[in-house]
Parts: C-alpha cells; sequence; structure tokens
C-alpha cells in the first residue's frame, strides 16, 4: 500500500477555502482508488485487515452505515476504515458482535469522523471507542463554513464530487450490492486529506483550542448510555392536535402497542405504523374493524392484519379510570421561549438580551450561534440567572450546563450584561 495521494484542491488560488474557483469544475469520484474491496466477514480476514492497520501511520479515516428508517436498532451494519499505508477495509460486523483486536490497533490513533456524535453510539456498541479524534463536519462548523455535509466539503474543500445516492439506503440487506460498497468505500477516501485542510483552517482562524476542546467532549461522552425520555409517546409527530386527556391515552396505547411489534420485529416503528395514522385513530376513536381501516394510515395489507392488536389497545385506552389518564408532566427546564413574554416579561426581555449578545458574538467569530454557546444553556441561564450576577457566577452555569471553557470564556462577559436589567 502506498500513502495517500497529494491532495487535489479545487479552490489552490482562492483566497480563503470556502470560497472554490468557480472555473474549475469538481470531479465526480465514482470508484475507491485502490478499488472497491469485500466486506470482511470472517476471523482470519479480521485479523490480516487489524496487521495492515498496525503497519499503517497517521489517523484513521472512519464510518459506520446503519439503517435508520429500517430497523428499530440503530446498530451498525458496516463499518469502514482507511489509514495511510494500509488503505481501505470494509467490515460487515454481523459475524462478529465485537471487535476487540480492531480496537487495541486503532484505539491509541486519532480517528477522523464526519459527524462523529452519529456514529460512535454504533461504534460503541462493537466495542470501538476512541481516545483522539477529529470531527471534520464539526470542524467545519467552527471554521464558519455554510455547507458542512461531506459531499459539500470534498467539493469546495478538495475539488470531488460525491454520489450520495445510498445515505439512506437499508443497510441490514446482505448481500449488499456492489454500488453500495463503493459508496461506502469513498465515505472514507478523502477524510484524511480533508482533515488536513481543516487543521490548517483552524490554525489560520485561531481556533485549533476550540476544536481540540470539541472533540475531547465527545470522545468523553463516546461511551455514555443512549439517554431515556420521559414519556417517549409524547413524540409522535401531529400530537399537538390532539386534544384531551382520553385521546392522548389513546395516543399512548397505540404508540406502546407500535413499539412493541418493532422491537420485535426489528423494524423502524414508523414501517409498522405510521405516527399519522395513530393520530387519526386517536381523534376518531373507532371501535370496530370497519371503522378504523377506514381511516388514513391503515389501508396497508401489513397494518390490516395488526387490526385487532390496534383495536385493543384502543379498547384499554377506553377502559381506562380517570386516574390512570395522562396528566402534564413536570417541567424539567423553562417553558416555551413563546410563552416567556406572559408568564415572566423580564425574563423575556433577558432572554432578547443573552440571544443578541450570542448572535453578535458568533457573526463576530464566524461560527454558528449553537456552536458559540447551546440555545438551551441560554434559556436556562436566562430563566434562572444566579443571584449574584458575576462574570464567575455566570461562568459556573455555564460549565455546569456542559460548556467547555472556551465557550464559557467568549460569552461570560457578555452575557452577564445580557442579564442585568437596564433599570439596575
Amino acid at each position: 500500500m502506498t500513502d495517500e495521494p497529494p491532495v487535489r484542491r479545487r479552490d489552490e488560488e482562492a483566497d480563503s477555502p470556502d470560497i472554490p474557483d468557480p472555473k474549475t469544475e469538481p470531479v465526480l469520484l465514482t470508484a475507491p482508488r485502490d478499488g472497491t474491496p469485500e466486506p470482511i466477514v470472517d476471523r482470519a480476514e479480521l485479523a490480516r485487515a487489524v496487521e495492515r492497520f498496525a503497519a499503517g501511520t497517521g489517523p484513521v479515516a472512519v464510518d459506520a452505515e446503519r439503517a435508520s428508517g429500517y430497523r428499530y436498532t440503530h446498530r451498525a451494519y458496516l463499518v469502514q476504515l482507511r489509514r495511510a499505508g494500509a488503505g481501505t477495509v470494509l467490515i460487515d460486523p454481523l459475524p462478529f458482535g465485537q471487535l476487540p483486536e480492531l480496537d487495541e490497533v486503532i484505539s491509541p490513533t486519532e480517528w477522523i469522523l464526519h459527524a462523529a456524535s452519529q456514529d460512535l453510539p454504533c461504534l460503541t456498541e462493537l466495542g470501538l471507542r476512541p481516545t483522539r479524534l477529529f470531527d471534520t463536519e464539526l470542524a467545519a462548523r467552527l471554521c464558519g463554513f455554510e455547507r458542512v455535509g461531506l459531499a459539500a466539503l470534498t467539493e469546495s474543500l478538495l475539488g470531488y464530487t460525491l454520489e450520495k445516492h445510498h445515505s439512506a439506503a437499508d443497510w441490514s440487506t446482505r448481500p449488499l450490492p456492489t454500488s453500495w460498497l463503493t459508496y461506502a468505500a469513498l465515505d472514507v477516501e478523502l477524510l484524511l486529506q480533508l482533515r488536513e485542510i481543516l487543521v490548517e483552517e483552524l490554525a489560520k482562524q485561531g481556533k485549533t483550542e476550540w476544536a481540540a476542546q470539541e472533540f475531547a467532549a465527545l470522545v468523553a461522552s463516546a461511551g455514555d448510555p443512549p439517554r431515556v425520555r420521559a414519556d417517549p409517546w409524547r413524540r409522535t409527530s401531529g400530537i399537538h392536535r390532539v386534544r384531551g386527556a382520553r385521546a392522548l391515552a389513546r395516543v399512548r396505547a397505540l404508540w406502546t402497542a407500535r413499539d412493541e411489534i418493532a422491537q420485535r420485529r426489528d423494524a423502524s416503528p414508523g414501517r409498522v405504523l405510521a405516527d399519522a395514522a395513530i393520530i387519526a385513530a386517536a381523534e376518531a376513536d373507532p371501535k370496530d374493524e370497519r371503522a378504523l381501516l377506514a381511516l388514513a394510515g391503515f389501508g396497508g395489507r401489513s397494518v390490516r392484519r395488526l387490526a385487532p392488536t390496534w383495536l385493543t389497545a384502543l379498547s384499554d385506552a377506553r377502559a381506562l379510570s380517570d386516574k390512570e389518564l395522562p396528566t402534564t408532566p413536570p417541567s424539567e427546564g423553562p417553558p416555551p421561549p413563546h410563552r416567556w413574554a406572559e408568564r415572566d416579561p423580564v425574563a423575556a426581555a433577558r432572554l432578547a438580551r443573552c440571544r443578541e449578545l450570542v448572535t453578535g458574538l458568533a457573526a463576530a467569530h464566524h461560527l454558528p450561534p449553537e456552536n458559540l454557546i447551546t440555545p438551551d444553556s441560554v434559556r436556562r441561564l436566562a430563566w434562572s440567572p444566579p443571584e449574584e450576577l458575576s462574570e464567575e457566577a455566570v461562568a459556573a452555569v455555564l460549565s455546569g450546563y456542559g460548556a467547555r471553557p472556551w465557550q464559557v470564556a467568549l460569552v461570560s462577559p457578555g452575557l452577564t450584561q445580557a442579564l442585568t436589567t437596564p433599570a439596575e
């Protein structure tokens, strides 16, 4: 295996890396430079790949493909890796379960991922945990790029176009079509070069330490268990149209029945029964199969076969006592901002000033406001500011919400002033 070839940048003669040369047409990548590898499916092949990566140099580009929208779980159905001197490998994780021998080799080195927070949970399930990483999407956000998708960045910074038409494919399909494997291999083809350009741009903008803190936070949270939401059925799309506790109980019953079936089948809940169908049934409360199947969303064959299940769920909700009906859950934070003016006009004014401060600072530093400080942190701070309005107190509150030191240093002085009302 040879080292990575020199980077061809579309914007080599441009003044800034995010201002591509309009005279240069991007090159469409249709195949990896080393060809499309076959997925590794046994321990012997895996051992040989691990040896190659152990002999390679520099960081490791990592990606994973899930079957979101098709499966109940968010497990990885393909893992792609590339390293200078080792080339690209594709690993089918289904025969393995865990990949400890691979983790032993790649864990000590830096991983390059795009949108790392999406892939780290499924990689952790395989026993793959980084100790250092570089997130090309997050780096691009910190640099102020408007378009931070992988295809957009490779086009604007490297001069290559990637086809993304398999991004929403069912990666649990076996065997995987060759065209899908080519797409997957290309996802790590350019990450090594992309990292080098973004490292330069971060340094140019004085944001290297910012990125380091953000990446360290991603590593620290990589193994955290997924957050369990209270009353997840309340996130059913369209639930805002449902009126009354009894109707909400029907949403809950149908959602729970659907979730049990989806989990048992390892199928996406939306493929078992659409959210719109749950809402329609909760509003209409059909009493028999004919009335149920007349509703929108209940016409499909697989949905019709489960008609007794849906009717049982509706009947169970109908039989609940008033005490068993859903109640408004206690709020874990401030109310929605659109209610602030009515409930607490002073807090609403504080929030407006804080938002204006964050927007201005973000523009001055050329990055999105949400990457400067999370909107939730700003809302919580504006709703319940510390009793002692000092920079130190504000900094402590923000740190408690998970803000990184670079964020705290930038926003604390201005937010402290914004929290002080003009009359004060």
